[in-house]
């Protein structure tokens, strides 16, 4: 969405999304729009994101990001500008079993919002770790282990893109991605290397 298209929204809502647009994030990861939430602020915006590894994997992680203003503050906010977000990703069984795994993915997202210095206030949310079995005829894997997390904080400065870059950070550290720049140990070599 560009800000030609809503000439109307206030001017901190119009630079959030040029930010936004702005963005570049790693080449595993692809943005997406999404109808935007109506009720939660008389102003809104989402972006959906799959982790995308390429050739026959399907996707190890997938998410929404959305922001909402309300020029007129939300006492609950303690802002004008809310981010909200929900993340969810392949996990190993053992993890998913793991009693630490709540804090662990929590401090993931905390530790994202500091290394970007994306300014924050009233955050809050959920972890959330879920085991499926599949059973008769359902195609797929017998078992699968998940990871959820779902959040939301107040932005305290006016940089949306650090935001976006945190939700980002954090669906690739959930699914399992290797710090940008690193390669997976046995990626890309033969098989009888690993």
């Amino acid at each position: 969405m560009t800000t030609s298209a809503i000439p109307t929204a206030p001017a901190e809502f119009r630079e959030a999304l040029d930010a936004l647009a702005g963005a570049e994030v790693r080449p595993e990861i692809e943005l997406g729009s999404l109808p935007a939430p109506t009720r939660l602020a008389p102003w809104t915006h989402a972006l959906s994101a799959a982790v995308v590894e390429g050739g026959d994997r399907p996707e190890s992680g997938s998410g929404r990001f959305v922001l909402l203003h309300d020029p007129d503050g939300v006492s609950v906010w303690n802002g004008t500008l809310r981010i909200v977000i929900f993340v969810t990703a392949e996990i190993d069984a053992d993890l998913a079993t793991d009693a630490l795994l709540p804090e662990v993915a929590w401090s993931w997202l905390t530790d994202c919002l500091d290394a970007r210095d994306a300014g924050f206030t009233a955050l809050g949310g959920t972890v959330t770790a879920t085991s499926s079995t599949r059973f008769g005829d359902i195609a797929g894997p017998r078992r699968t282990d998940d990871l959820e997390i779902r959040a939301s904080w107040t932005a305290t400065d006016s940089d949306a893109l650090a935001h976006l870059m945190t939700f980002t950070d954090l669906l690739a550290v959930a699914a399992g991605l290797p710090p940008e720049g690193v390669a997976a140990i046995g990626s890309g070599l033969p098989p009888n290397v690993r």
